[in-house]
């Protein structure tokens, strides 16, 4: 972590913000955060270490009280137990139904407040300045977070019998208006969603469609890197939607979980929009009801049935949807993903050669999801003997992921460890 490299400042119409107090080149770490609180989503449960959510291992420890915690090991186990020991009651209390994950990270928030204990990532901005925007908030949502707060009130009954003995500062409504805004979606090194965190520190980076820097995640800890060259004194920016949206999507995101509307250029041209919903309308329509209800399957059947789905879609749309469309190419990666955990590696690569060109043109640059997809796409080449095809999609994917993750990321000592297993391959052949 480098902070010297950064500094907070009042961001024209935005507010608070961060800049850079020197000349930038892409792939610097800029900032390496521990997070204020976070959880496990409920769908990695039993699956992911609930403390430094890296392993994915069956032998997973289980928590003997509450019996839903589980650890990849004692020293996890251990490590975790202060932000653990509360909220095991609470979760014991309320089986066999089981928090949102919002209401379990809230529910974190509250005892590290009552802890009093200072965190590391408040160094820049502390859990008290941030923002909640509730005067801007929709009623709707305003109605869907008192509902969460209720919802958090009985969650915690077992710890905290009365609510209005609390210090002012800990207002459960408000932790939920917090949250909302602030909140940062923790992912794995393939990309997937994994858990929810808090960042405060970090939540002072605005927004951009176009943004100079990217998060990534090794373990718990956020990492921000610049993507691009910026200059001193230019603002740090980081896109707060999935940029793969269309303008009016992104845009419908933003004022209804930020409160603002974006006015940057991709934006005002719609840039790339034609080709994100090109095709047949009732087709992609169709093709997105189904992306939508999908569900992260659990078992081999379930995937199954996902991949009859996929196929039945991909075949009937032929000729209607290029896979330039948005909801087209988000059904080949589906496809993709259930080839992968069928072990059918052939019909992986399959789809997955089909996803490198919309990639491509909707992830120019240096982007952390391209450059993940390039090397899944290249270790699928490898498990078909396609060593120079392997070869040339893995450099693609180091020369971006040297970038955006770093060199001393975990994911790139697996991409290197495959890169030269490739080169060791075609030396014999």
């Amino acid at each position: 972590m480098e902070p010297a490299a950064l500094e907070r400042f009042h961001s024209p119409g935005k507010g608070n913000g961060l800049r850079s107090r020197r000349r930038l080149r892409p792939g610097e770490l800029l900032y390496r955060d521990v997070p204020f609180a976070y959880v496990l989503t409920k769908q990695q449960l039993g699956s992911v270490c609930e403390r430094c959510l890296r392993s994915r291992n069956e032998n997973l420890h289980r928590c003997s009280q509450c019996k839903v915690a589980k650890y990849c090991g004692r020293s996890c186990q251990k490590e975790a137990w202060l932000d653990h020991k509360q909220e095991c009651r609470c979760l014991k209390s309320i089986e066999p139904n089981f928090p949102p994950d919002s209401v379990r990270l809230a529910g974190r928030i509250v005892f590290k407040l009552l802890r009093q204990s200072v965190c590391p990532s408040e160094r820049l901005y502390s859990f008290s300045d941030l923002q909640s925007n509730t005067e801007r908030l929709s009623e709707e949502m305003k109605d869907g977070l008192r509902h969460l707060a209720q919802t958090l009130q009985l969650y915690l009954k077992t710890e905290i019998q009365d609510e209005s003995q609390l210090p002012p500062a800990i207002d459960f409504f408000q932790i939920f208006t917090k949250v909302t805004c602030n909140c940062f979606t923790i992912s794995n090194g393939e990309m997937q969603d994994v858990g929810v965190g808090l960042y405060p520190s970090m939540s002072l980076l605005n927004h951009s469609c176009d943004p100079n820097c990217v998060i990534v995640f090794e373990g718990n800890q956020l990492l921000l890197h610049s993507v691009r060259e910026i200059q001193t004194g230019e603002e740090l920016t980081i896109s707060y939607v999935e940029s793969l949206m269309p303008t009016r999507e992104r845009q419908k995101q933003l004022v209804r979980q930020y409160c603002f509307e974006c006015d940057c250029l991709l934006c005002q041209n719609q840039e790339k929009d034609a080709e994100k919903l090109a095709g047949e309308d009732h087709a992609w329509k169709a093709v997105k009801d189904a992306v939508n209800e999908v569900r992260y399957p659990k078992s081999k059947e379930e995937w199954k049935h996902v991949l009859a789905r996929c196929q039945n879609l991909l075949s009937s749309n032929e000729g209607h949807l290029p896979d330039t469309n948005i909801y087209q190419l988000k059904m080949l990666d589906c496809a993709m993903d259930a080839c992968i955990n069928l072990e059918s590696w052939e019909e992986a690569l399959y789809y997955g050669s089909r996803t490198l060109e919309p990639y491509r043109l909707y992830y120019p640059g240096f982007h952390p999801l391209r450059a993940v997809q390039l090397m899944r796409v290249g270790k699928l080449q490898y498990s078909q003997g396609m060593f120079p095809q392997a070869l040339e999609t893995l450099k693609q994917a180091y020369n971006i992921m040297k970038v955006t993750h770093g060199t001393d990321h975990s994911l790139m000592k697996v991409l290197m460890e495959i890169k030269e297993e490739c080169e060791a391959m075609m030396r014999i052949q």
